[in-house]
């Protein structure tokens, strides 16, 4: 059964298409991952899903109604903060759970559950100016977990956390997903995309590929990937690189560059000296499998990072 259904789907700001003509099948149950960089049109397609923006033409439905007919169904934590810091965490979802109507005993129950379960029953009396990122992400969470909630859209919702809290945070989220609500994931990190089901590339407003993210990775990208930090960069250490990617792409990232090869062991050798015989100095060289970023890379030939900028 498709819990979210998106058709031919357009949106247009001034004149620019942020959506053009998005397609897409979510299943009931499913955990879909959509990846793109800032600006690819991600965000505007999980607001108009969750029924807080309409579209300029095409169909989104969730599960065979319109997303305002449907909003009973539908949870959505937006990327931003929405919890008050002034108050408490248990004031926060009275405070929310009144706006749902229920009042008086049944809302202090629900609330008392909706803790327990993001695991916050400890700190319900702090003030959430004092939680850490990932405790107020996973408050936020549960404002959009109430009984009869079928469909959760998060927002980036693990930007800004450390490796250690977004473990923390997905593994709070797995027991949504073992209740079979479907969970929308709209991040601009890999390694969050790597945790779904089935993965949506999108840029430009258009989903440019899907799959798993195992079948994403095998049909994309299925050459070793070599990661190159280096004591300068610039022009002059990627052409040194191209020589050795296939097709001469070379992605730059925080860490320095990432090329690919199908000949990975034979290569690495080969890297470093011509990178010395050239005057730069390599500071780290690692061969390891290709993620999904490096997907993004092959499809556009830029990394996340330089999309987004």
């Amino acid at each position: 059964m498709s819990a979210i259904r998106v058709a031919d789907l357009v949106k247009a700001y001034g004149g620019r298409r942020v959506l053009d003509g998005v397609d897409l099948d979510i299943q009931e149950g499913e955990f879909y991952a959509l990846m793109g960089p800032n600006g690819s049109g991600k965000t505007t397609l999980a607001s108009i899903i969750a029924s807080v923006r309409t579209q300029d033409s095409g169909t989104a439905e969730v599960y065979g109604r319109s997303p305002a007919s449907a909003r009973d169904l539908i949870g959505y934590v937006p990327q931003e903060h929405f919890s008050s810091s002034e108050l408490s965490g248990k004031e926060n979802l009275i405070y929310f759970t009144r706006l749902m109507g229920y009042s008086g005993n049944r809302a202090e129950r629900l609330t008392d559950e909706l803790l327990d379960r993001v695991g916050l029953t400890g700190d319900l009396d702090r003030r959430v100016g004092k939680y850490s990122g990932g405790m107020r992400k996973r408050l936020e969470v549960a404002t959009a977990m109430f009984p009869g909630i079928r469909v959760l859209i998060l927002d980036e919702p693990t930007t800004g956390l450390d490796p250690a809290a977004r473990r923390s945070f997905f593994g709070m989220l797995q027991e949504r997903i073992d209740r079979k609500t479907t969970i929308l994931l709209v991040t601009h990190i890999g390694s969050d995309a790597e945790l779904a089901s089935r993965v949506g590339l999108i840029d430009n407003g258009r989903v440019i590929a899907e799959g798993t993210p195992d079948e994403l990775k095998r049909q994309y990208a299925a050459e070793d990937a070599i990661t190159v930090e280096t004591a300068v960069r610039s022009e002059g250490v990627a052409s040194v690189l191209r020589g050795f990617g296939r097709d001469g792409l070379v992605a730059e990232k925080e860490t320095g560059y990432r090329i690919y090869t199908r000949d990975g062991d034979r290569v690495l050798a080969g890297i470093v000296r011509a990178l010395d015989q050239a005057g730069y100095k390599v500071l780290r060289i690692e061969m390891g499998r290709p993620t999904l970023e490096d997907v993004f890379f092959k499809l556009t030939e830029r990394s996340l990072q330089e999309a987004a900028s």
